[in-house]
């Protein structure tokens, strides 16, 4: 296999690992370990972190090495706003060029998510309502437009990573049955309104908590207060 190749199947590794959330956000990914278990130098490693971390899925920090990423609140609220606006303004397209056996293929999505739904499988339920997402936009036939949301539902895993209670982030298989029967019956702004409503629904199921300063220790500062004043002539 060329270095190319090589760098190319160990970031697939690395992104699905974390993508999957088979890797927290947060677990750190030291350049030696890496290297010694993929048989390649440390700067092949740092080459893929650097990708990963251009992709907001890996941070590095001077001195303090790599980590997966954890999204701030802001962050994470800012990934579901950018979600909304694409899809909700791609579902014209997908509903224009959407065809039976398409369609036939995105449900084949949704049985895949309603097994895994069954198994009690949580990674996999969350991976494949993320793939259903992507391969919806694909209807579009605008390959920027899923190359945008395939970004953005990679960054939608860490999220409910680092802000999901253990039921919460993944779609419900039958809400996905919904939108394609409107995509089906050419209901656009059906569609549109459903995509709306329903990532809305996905974002409150993730526990976004307000990232409010703590709130001061007013006996301690006033202590300290106190004394610096009575140490005064």
């Amino acid at each position: 296999m060329t270095g190319s190749g090589r760098d190319e199947a160990i970031y697939r590794n690395l992104y699905a690992a974390i993508v999957e959330n088979h890797l927290e956000p947060g677990t750190k990914l030291p350049e030696d370990t890496l290297a010694e278990a993929f048989g390649v130098s440390r700067t092949s490693i740092r080459k893929v972190l650097q990708r990963l971390a251009y992709e907001r899925l890996v941070d590095i920090r001077m001195n303090r090495g790599a980590t997966v990423a954890q999204p701030t609140v802001k962050e994470a609220r800012d990934v579901f706003a950018a979600r909304r606006i694409v899809e909700c303004g791609a579902i014209a397209q997908v509903v224009a060029r959407a065809t039976p056996a398409k369609l036939d293929e995105l449900r084949d999505i949704v049985r895949r998510e309603q097994d895994a739904e069954a198994r009690g499988d949580r990674r996999e339920s969350i991976y494949l309502s993320g793939e259903f997402h992507v391969a919806l936009s694909r209807l579009s036939e605008n390959d920027t437009i899923s190359d945008i949301l395939a970004g953005l539902v990679s960054r939608s895993s860490l999220v409910i990573a680092t802000y999901g209670s253990p039921m919460s982030g993944s779609c419900r298989h039958t809400e996905h049955h919904d939108v394609l029967d409107l995509i089906a019956a050419g209901d656009a702004e059906g569609a549109r309104e459903w995509m709306e409503r329903h990532l809305r629904e996905v974002e409150r199921s993730v526990v976004l908590l307000e990232e409010n300063p703590s709130a001061p220790d007013l006996r301690r500062i006033l202590d300290d207060v106190a004394q610096r004043q009575r140490r005064q002539p």
